[in-house]
């Protein structure tokens, strides 16, 4: 197969005209060694965080399709690190969306002077452009609308696709006594409809259990063991 991209934390490979096949790596984005699923570099590699990945995505995409919400997900073979998903068009050239449930990462570093960190707050949805250049800014509706990536109807129906699917993964972890912090999205466009797309995994989100964080493949063990 074709490799069509190779991106942070995974490799894309073309199948046919509809579907690319998603291959998971090991890498997992961070700064100087630690894991942070806000920042735009690699970080660090851990064995097993593809398996991991893959594991979660299957977990949670399945779901999210039973629910009849909009995602990318076909298939996913776990024993190979790798995914077969619907092609999509990315907004722009790329955007993430993180949903936010209590006051941390680089939430409490921007806002820092007017809440206390782990101040839990309602969901809270913020886009940035992936552009490593510019560190990822923060981008808002408006923005989005006058730059022609997305319009702001298609805004509205992004970012109330992210609560919903961030309710799905935050009331699966607190099945497990796990509580879900912040979790990062990508989102694109399959036949005219904005649509889940990437993966769904330990290493896209800040997950803790009795106040302590979890890393991201013992949170996949926690929640699938």
């Amino acid at each position: 197969m074709e490799k069509i991209y190779s991106g942070k934390t995974k490799d894309v490979f073309a199948i046919d005209e509809q579907n690319v096949l998603l291959h998971f790596k090991d890498d997992v984005t961070g700064k100087d060694g630690v894991f942070d699923p806000g920042e735009n570099q690699v970080g660090l590699q851990i064995e097993g965080a593809g398996r991991s990945a893959v594991s979660m995505t299957k977990f949670f995409y399945e779901k999210l399709n039973a629910l009849g919400l909009n995602t990318h997900f076909v298939s996913a073979d776990i024993d190979k690190n790798e995914a077969i998903v619907r092609k999509a068009k990315v907004f722009g050239k790329g955007l993430e969306v993180i949903v936010r449930y209590r006051a941390v990462g680089s939430f409490i570093r921007r806002y820092g002077d007017y809440i206390e960190e782990g101040t839990v707050i309602p969901p809270y949805v913020e886009v940035t452009l992936k552009d490593d250049k510019r560190n990822d800014p923060l981008i808002t509706a408006d923005a989005l609308d006058t730059l022609n990536i997305l319009s702001l109807a298609q805004y509205d129906e992004l970012a109330n696709l992210a609560r919903q699917i961030g309710q799905v993964v935050k009331d699966e972890l607190a099945k497990k006594d796990l509580e879900l912090y912040d979790i990062k999205f990508e989102f694109g466009d399959i036949d005219g409809k904005v649509t889940l797309i990437d993966e769904i995994s330990g290493g896209n989100m800040r997950a803790y259990k009795n106040g302590q964080y979890i890393q991201p493949l013992e949170l996949e063990k926690l929640l699938l063991g």
